[in-house]
This record gives structure tokens, sequence and C-alpha cells, in this order.
């Protein structure tokens, strides 16, 4: 008994534990939905006829075949939705932990690059959209002034904590948080929202027929901002704001109606404490 135990022991020694794998970034599914959801609708079959990109997470074939071998073991593995979900699940896994916030995660996700400054302006609404269905923590990044922080708070168009004056209807897209936002046309309109934090910003759709809008930090008119867009693009950063230190603040957005396009949305207002 005493041998047999002894012998346990020094092979146990040789081999060593079992290993283990370090705990998931925080919120990588959540974060996974996010970009399926911007890159094909959550769609497993997706096919780009440009770039030849294919399934739920737009995947290239050549990356395909190199993430394959590296992650299921098998450069030839058909890419059928259980064998995207393993890769793009290895793939972003990998990458938080090179990179460190799910919003580069993002951008790296679109260019392939991990610059932190300068990032075009494609790639930055690209970036806000999958911020924005992610809707969690650990969102800033030096490319848009933001800071990684934990206590964020996201009001949709819905939220009470948002006062609206005049004419706002809703309208509905896939690309918007939460799939609606809420519009108006009519010079004068104004939402309002009162809070505290030390930073808060506004995100929406710009496109052709986007106005612009007033924008009062604390009673005081601060900035125009110009929405209007050759294309289409249903979510990214409108405006933000920050302070040095957590404080109380009002910002309002009024809509100038400006002639031929008018139009001024919000799908989101996010305050970070």
């Amino acid at each position: 008994m005493v041998v047999a135990t002894l012998a346990t022991a020094l092979v146990l020694g040789v081999i060593g534990a079992a290993p283990t794998r370090a705990a998931d970034p925080p919120d990588l599914e959540r974060f996974m939905t996010a970009v399926a959801r911007v890159e094909s609708g959550g769609n497993h079959k997706a096919v780009n006829r440009t770039s030849g990109a294919y399934g739920r997470y737009q995947i290239l074939p050549e990356n395909w075949r190199a993430w394959a071998q590296r992650y299921l073991g098998n450069a030839n593995a058909k890419p059928t939705p259980a064998n995207q979900e393993k890769v793009a699940k290895a793939k972003m896994r990998s990458l938080y932990r090179w990179l460190g916030s799910w919003r580069r995660v993002s951008y790296w996700w679109l260019t392939g690059s991990s610059r932190t400054k300068a990032w075009s302006r494609p790639a930055t609404s690209y970036v806000a959209r999958v911020m924005a269905y992610f809707g969690g923590p650990n969102t800033g990044d030096p490319a848009d002034g933001g800071a990684a922080t934990a206590a964020s708070q996201r009001y949709s168009e819905r939220s009470s904590t948002i006062d609206y004056s005049g004419s706002w209807r809703p309208a509905r897209h896939g690309g918007y948080a939460g799939g609606a936002v809420r519009y108006a046309i009519s010079a004068g309109a104004t939402a309002t929202i009162t809070f505290t934090g030390s930073r808060i910003a506004w995100y929406g759709p710009v496109g052709p027929t986007r106005g612009k809008a007033r924008i009062s930090i604390d009673g005081v008119a601060v900035k125009t901002v110009n929405l209007k867009r050759s294309s289409f693009e249903s979510t990214t950063i409108l405006y933000s704001a920050s302070w040095k230190t957590l404080g109380r603040h009002t910002l309002a957005i009024e809509v100038i109606g400006t002639p031929g396009h008018r139009l001024v949305a919000i799908d989101e207002l996010v305050v970070t404490k």
C-alpha cells in the first residue's frame, strides 16, 4: 500500500495537475451576440459576395482556415454553426486578453488593426454600433475619448428619465440599439436628461435625411451637431461631454429643423459615473 501510494505521488508529481483554462473575459457571449448582430443580423449562413466572408461573424476564408487550425485542430473544418461559435469565441477571448477592452476588439474585428488613435469614420461608426448592442461595461477607448469603466448607465429612447417636449415619434430598424429610436422634425422639439456622472454620450443615426441639433449643457448652448451624412448609419456617437469629477448635469438636445433634412433621432444616452 505504501509503495503504491508513493508511486502514485511520483506519477502526479511528474505529470502535474490537469491544466485549467483562465476564466473568460467579462461578458464574452454578450459581446459575441453584439458583433453577430452588426455583422450578419445573427445569421450563420450569411455571405458577403464581395469579400467571401461567411457566417454569423463574417469570418474571411483565409482567416477561417488559420483559426480553425488553431482552435479546432483542423484547417479544413467546415464552418458549421457550432464550429463558428467555437472559433469566434476562442478568437475573441484571445483578442480581449491582448487588447484589453471590447471596444478595441470590435475595431480589430473590422480592421485587423490594434491601433488606438485616428480611427476612420466608418470604423468608429462600426464600433459604436457593436458597443450600442453590447450595452455593457468596459466600453471606453482612447479613440473616442472614453475611459473604461464598470459604472455606466444606458437610457434608451423610451426611458422616463428623458423629458421630451414637442412632437417625438418612434421608428424601428434592426440596427438600432433595442430596435427603435425616437425622432422629431419640428424646430424646437427638445429631449432633456438630468443625470449624475462624469461623462455622457448621445447615440443615434446619421444619414442624408438627418438634420441639425443644438446641444446645451446645464442651460448653456455649447454646440450645434450636424447629423447629415452621405449614407445612413444606424448607430454612432453623435455627441459626448465629460468632466473631471462626478457631478449633476443637464443635457438638452434641441431640433433646429434644417430645411430639407430635419430629422433628429435619439437611440440611447449613456452616462458614465
